[in-house]
């Protein structure tokens, strides 16, 4: 009779934690993970990666600087003293003054 209660209580449990298992692998693997470490190989690939990207970041960095500094050597040439009495257009011709009519 102890025995028999508990049947009762741990046969649903574990039924429903087998069922709970056999949908939850539809979306979850439940296989054990697996601890091997990737090879020096792989990641002699990743500093060659790395290396990579950060020698084509310098070169990027200084093509920008390049091209700043050439904007700003041309926007300096565009504004020059001379040409900036050309940079206002002139004012509009006055209006013609209408004769006003004397009584």
């Amino acid at each position: 009779m102890c025995c028999l209660g508990f049947v009762k209580r741990v046969l649903p449990f574990a039924l429903t934690f087998v069922v709970g298992l056999f949908i939850a692998s539809f979306f979850v693997t439940i296989a054990a993970p697996n601890f091997q470490f990737p090879s020096r190989e792989r990641r002699n690939n990743h500093r060659q990666y790395d290396q990579q990207i950060e020698s084509e970041n310098k070169r990027l960095k200084e093509i920008n600087i390049n091209l700043r500094n050439q904007l700003l050597e041309q926007n300096s040439q565009e504004f020059s003293t001379s040409d900036l009495k050309y940079a206002v257009p002139p004012p509009p011709p006055a209006p013609n003054a209408v004769p006003s009519r004397s009584r």
